[in-house]
């Protein structure tokens, strides 16, 4: 299985790579290979500086060896090896009308002294961080998501957008990332469904990924935007860094298990502000983000 999904997420990233690189048209993903000395390593991809994209990344990695302190006590065990692999991106684009969106996905195998699985386990998802409301665009992009689920099993996608809306939420601003999308994770065999079960379902979300976001920056990439809109995507990419460092599970698992330190703050956007207490005009396109953002809603 671990090959099986390594071997997938190597092609999914050209093939993501390759389509945003096509619709810049201006600058290409850069390359970084990279090793960890504990066992394994990766390949970086980073886009700046384009005609449409501000700054993105679309990372894999494959990384392998004793389990981590941090580890050990959240699975309760003295000792033991793991492997874990999997595809993480996120894109800033340069428009403001056009959102942020994050996504991985990952498979994780934990083993016994003798080198026995002892655990193994899917995790993923993807969502959607607007700056304006264009309500078709949220539509469009969670039908995707329900599309890529319901072929599956009719309870994944109103579980898992549960679980997302729960997962990217602010707790110290009290307000949601973005408009949310899937989340999962711990996706093990079941007496319903086996490992190529979740193997299947995860590379069906995998794949649905540039068809959930492409139609949507195709649609607002050309839309005239001034110096104010571009100030509120600042302030709002301030929300973005917030939650990135102060609660995303896998940027703190990155940053507790020697992880590469490049890699993992890729995610963050190149430009952010900070303004003391600010607040957008009532009635405003901002503030109207700002009341979809207090509560999660059902765009499907």
């Amino acid at each position: 299985m671990k090959e099986q999904f390594y071997t997938y997420i190597q092609q999914l990233q050209d093939t993501i790579t390759s389509k945003l690189e096509e619709i810049d048209g201006g600058v290409k993903f850069q390359e970084d290979l990279w090793k960890r000395k504990e066992g394994g390593g990766g390949r970086t991809r980073v886009i700046e500086n384009g005609n449409i994209f501000e700054k993105g990344g679309v990372n894999i990695s494959k990384v392998f060896g004793e389990l981590p302190e941090v580890l050990r006590k959240q699975f309760g065990v003295e000792s033991g090896n793991f492997f874990a692999c999997g595809l993480s991106l996120v894109i800033h684009p340069k428009n403001p009308f056009v959102p942020t969106v994050h996504a991985n996905w990952r498979y994780f195998e934990m083993y016994d002294e003798k080198g026995n699985i002892v655990t193994q386990w899917f995790g993923g998802g993807q969502d959607l961080t607007p700056y304006y409301l264009f309500e078709e665009d949220a539509t469009h992009f969670h039908q995707i998501c329900k599309e890529a689920c319901d072929k599956h099993d009719q309870d994944f996608y109103p579980k898992y957008k549960e679980t997302c809306d729960n997962y990217f939420w602010n707790a110290h601003r009290n307000e949601a990332r973005g408009i949310g999308g899937l989340f999962f994770d711990y996706l093990k065999k079941t007496e319903k469904f086996s490992m190529q079960d979740r193997y299947d379902f995860v590379t069906e979300v995998g794949d649905s990924f540039l068809n959930s976001y492409v139609p949507i920056v195709e649609k607002r990439k050309d839309l005239v935007y001034n110096q104010e809109h571009k100030d509120w995507q600042e302030v709002r990419r301030g929300r973005y860094v917030e939650f990135n460092l102060v609660h995303d599970r896998g940027t703190l698992f990155g940053l507790k298990t020697n992880g590469r330190i490049e890699s993992i703050l890729m995610s963050l956007p190149p430009t952010v502000q900070w303004k003391y207490n600010h607040h957008p005009e009532e009635g405003s396109e901002e503030s109207k983000l700002l009341k979809v953002l207090a509560k999660p809603k059902n765009w499907v």
